[in-house]
């Protein structure tokens, strides 16, 4: 998983959370972008990463869900990078609670698990519960906002766990 903007990170490291509490036995890889300079080509931009320092950091062959506080077409700017699949800003939204405005954009927690799961070779039929989880997990936050104007507190006081907690 990548990420890069404060909700994006947050959000992503929400999913990992959630993913490594329904698939314990799965190794996730976290990175994240602090200069948005750093994933154009190094040709193209002095901060630019070296094709073979980007392929490092992202791979080639093993599926990257990234999360972008802008739009998903500023990452997809790389040639030989068809795993990589962006979740950003796609204008939806209104006047709402903060975690429903990423929920609409699909830039949640649910749905960046959601979409490992969907993407991980043999992940998809061995998490299937965890599947439906998140889409429980969709309804529930929907539910919620409408009855009570704010988001659930299991969103708004998440926190990273304490290490061997």
């Amino acid at each position: 998983m990548a990420c890069a903007g404060d909700v994006p990170t947050l959000e992503t490291l929400a999913a990992v959370d959630l993913l490594r509490h329904h698939v314990p036995d799965r190794k996730i890889r976290v990175v994240n972008v602090v200069d948005l300079m750093t994933m154009q080509a190094h040709g193209e931009h002095p901060d630019g990463l070296t094709d073979r320092d980007f392929d490092a950091l992202f791979t080639t062959d093993k599926p990257v869900i990234f999360a972008h506080h802008g739009y998903p077409w500023l990452i997809h700017r790389r040639t030989n990078h068809h795993n990589i699949h962006v979740r950003g800003y796609k204008e939806e939204g209104t006047t709402t609670t903060p975690f429903d405005m990423v929920v609409r954009n699909d830039l949640d927690r649910f749905h960046l698990a959601s979409d490992v799961i969907d993407r991980v070779p043999k992940l998809g039929y061995l998490a299937a519960y965890a599947k439906q989880t998140m889409r429980d997990k969709l309804i529930e936050h929907k539910q919620y906002i409408t009855r009570y104007g704010d988001d659930m507190p299991e969103v708004k006081q998440w926190r990273w766990p304490e290490a061997g907690g």
